[in-house]
């Protein structure tokens, strides 16, 4: 599937560029809002849309790409002043994303995206496991598995990233306790250890979220 990113920094889009084509998407490039009005003709699945461009405003933009094709939009840009995250998000953005960000975020964002608008599937399977990324249900054998909200997040960014090693540290930047406790590095050992018991035939020995030593945890493809 093709991604555009439309972005005049070179160095940004390039890296953009070189990231998603790891994760395996096709992408194609604009660094104008003219240059992107004659991309349109072609297949484009989702667009990442920096707000300020050399010859115009994102948000103009969006509107001509709309009134062109309906696929999910994400905002790109530098300013995460409240209102124009808000300004965005009315027009109907799919996302608002702002910089700096980090590379493995946007993946997910782009996937549940993706997921959200059925042109990629809503289910995750790993071995017996599936993942119901819009009910938000875990299924072993066909039967649910109750998970906490963090032990479900956890479970999805690695799901979501497969074959990727997070460290402890990436992990805990990316969750939060819903109910405003600290989450610290002896906490996740215990959400780790507690996912296992709940989806692992031998937590023990488990063959899901496998521990990279000295480096964090992965879920293998």
């Amino acid at each position: 599937m093709n991604l555009l990113i439309v972005e005049d920094d070179s160095t940004i889009r390039y890296g953009l560029k070189y990231y998603l084509e790891q994760e395996g998407f096709n992408v194609l490039e604009s660094s104008n809002v003219k240059e992107t009005l004659s991309i349109l003709n072609e297949d484009i699945t989702l667009v990442l849309l920096d707000i300020n461009l050399p010859d115009g405003d994102g948000f103009s933009l969006f509107h001509k790409i709309k009134e062109k094709k309906d696929i999910p939009i994400i905002f790109l840009t530098a300013d995460d002043l409240e209102l124009s995250v808000v300004r965005g998000l009315d027009m109907g953005a799919d996302d608002y994303i702002t910089k700096p960000f980090k590379a493995r975020e946007l993946i997910s964002r782009i996937n549940n995206i993706l997921r959200r608008n059925k042109l990629i599937s809503n289910v995750i399977q790993i071995g017996n496991i599936k993942i119901d990324t819009l009910g938000a249900k875990v299924i072993k054998e066909g039967n649910e598995i109750f998970l906490s909200s963090l032990e479900y997040k956890i479970l999805l960014i690695l799901a979501t990233n497969k074959g990727v090693v997070f460290s402890r540290e990436e992990i805990l930047a990316n969750i939060w306790d819903v109910e405003g406790d600290y989450v610290n590095d002896n906490t996740l050992t215990v959400y780790i250890k507690r996912i296992r018991e709940k989806i692992e035939d031998e937590p023990a020995n488990p063959k899901i979220i496998k521990t990279v030593r000295g480096l964090g945890y992965k879920i293998d493809e």
